[in-house]
């Protein structure tokens, strides 16, 4: 089992930046690639980036791709994602997921097998 607690989230007008984190305990961190997800009212749950188990390799949505950047901090069993301008459409529920299928990177929500409870953004116009 893994838990994985997620902070950062807020209000920020458009053109400002977000930083969120999600803290990873329970099991061995680096068996895990990461992901952010993020779903919006209405809307499903969609894919935002991933990083695999050592971070040396990424993947982004095309949507975010430029603007944001995903990290991570083995030795502090954190992920993050750092959120340079933001828009109003970028306003949803973030999520961070564990997958520990080895070599993965996937940006199906169902490959992962542990979530976070979420951290609301908020981007005003």
């Amino acid at each position: 089992q893994v838990q994985l607690v997620e902070s950062g989230g807020g209000l920020v007008q458009a053109g400002g930046s977000l930083s969120l984190s999600c803290a990873a305990s329970g099991r061995t961190f680096t068996n895990y690639a990461m992901g952010w997800f993020r779903q919006a009212p209405g809307k499903e749950r969609e894919f935002v980036a991933a990083i695999k188990r050592n971070g040396d390799n990424t993947y982004y949505a095309s949507f975010v791709k430029g603007r944001f950047t995903i990290s991570r901090d083995n030795a502090k069993n954190t992920v993050s994602l750092q959120m340079n301008s933001l828009k109003p459409e970028d306003t949803a529920v973030y999520y961070c997921a564990a997958d520990r299928r080895i070599g993965a990177l996937s940006i199906r929500p169902y490959e992962y097998d542990y979530w976070g409870q979420g951290t609301q953004v908020t981007v005003s116009s």
